[in-house]
């Protein structure tokens, strides 16, 4: 284990819509308010997406991200990851157009195509809040996120030039093969930042014996890295005090789950962090401050971002 570990809130994601939760933030204030909390409650980092704040649908806005970002950088120095998987139906120039623009320290990096599948949250609801929200999850039955060799390799040149850090996600083991292709053809420089990401369906499952797998087998393909851990439901606060135990660091936030407990909904992204703060202390482990986790992931500073 090591002494600090990044702690990562997402902070609304796409894959949640507002007839799930209540405390689901939608418009730009309260997606920058959660990310200050969360902040405040322990996180380092935070990953955000835009919404539209009429009705909750993730969209591709580059003024509503701006608005999100320049009001949190106003506020806290926390580590801003920017979204590049954007949602359902997004192009992959509409994705990676906040790189090129912003400038982000941080931002996500799919590391492969899959099949992400929301659709069998449908018949937990008799009705939804807004149109979009049945529909937005019945694509997804017949939809692959796309990630392709052509689109990585010209995503790694855009954050390569604007010098932000990938964040690659990692959905299964194949994408792990991905990564070391990228790092051998020249890509991308190491040290490498991976993130696992457990529970989508389409990708591997969250179990201790998964991650302990895919931990191993990325050491074999890629050598040393830096990791953490992101688990999708229920599992979220074990997979993720595992990757603690193992010497990674860990994402919490209502983009992966929308529970604080069993039976008991979270009401914000602090809550979730400040729980996750609570169990990583009592391993003996402190949460990185903002600075520290620049120093652990190698990241170019605030003050070159460009908003």
């Amino acid at each position: 284990m090591k002494e600090k570990a990044v702690i990562t809130a997402a902070i609304t994601g796409s894959i949640h819509t507002p007839t799930m939760s209540e405390y689901l933030p939608i418009t730009p204030q309260q997606i920058a308010d959660e990310a200050v909390r969360a902040y405040e409650a322990g996180a380092a980092v935070c990953h955000v997406h835009a919404r539209n704040p009429e009705n909750g649908m993730p969209v591709p806005d580059l003024e509503l991200m701006k608005q999100i970002i320049t009001s949190i950088k106003s506020r806290c120095n926390i580590v801003v990851c920017i979204t590049t998987g954007g949602g359902m139906g997004m192009s992959v120039e509409q994705r990676v157009a906040p790189v090129t623009l912003y400038k982000p320290e941080l931002a996500s990096f799919n590391a492969g195509s899959i099949n992400f599948a929301l659709f069998p949250a449908i018949p937990r609801f008799k009705e939804f809040k807004f149109p979009w929200e049945k529909q937005y999850l019945g694509m997804s039955e017949d939809f692959i996120f796309p990630n392709t060799f052509k689109s990585m390799k010209e995503y790694c040149a855009i954050f390569a030039e604007h010098g932000t850090k990938p964040e690659f996600e990692i959905y299964d083991s194949g994408m792990v093969n991905n990564v070391a292709f990228m790092i051998q053809a020249g890509y991308v420089k190491k040290p490498v930042y991976i993130q696992f990401v457990m529970g989508v369906l389409g990708g591997i499952t969250p179990s201790s014996e998964n991650l302990m797998f895919l931990v191993d087998y990325a050491k074999k393909q890629i050598g040393d890295f830096e990791f953490s851990v992101c688990v999708a439901g229920r599992a979220q606060f074990p997979i993720c005090t595992q990757s603690l135990l193992i010497g990674g660091n860990c994402r919490v936030g209502l983009e992966d789950n929308l529970y604080l407990d069993r039976g008991k909904m979270a009401k914000s992204n602090a809550e979730q962090v400040a729980k996750m703060v609570r169990m990583a202390r009592e391993l003996g482990i402190d949460p990185a401050t903002p600075d520290e986790a620049r120093h652990i992931l190698g990241l170019k500073g605030i003050d070159k971002v460009n908003y």
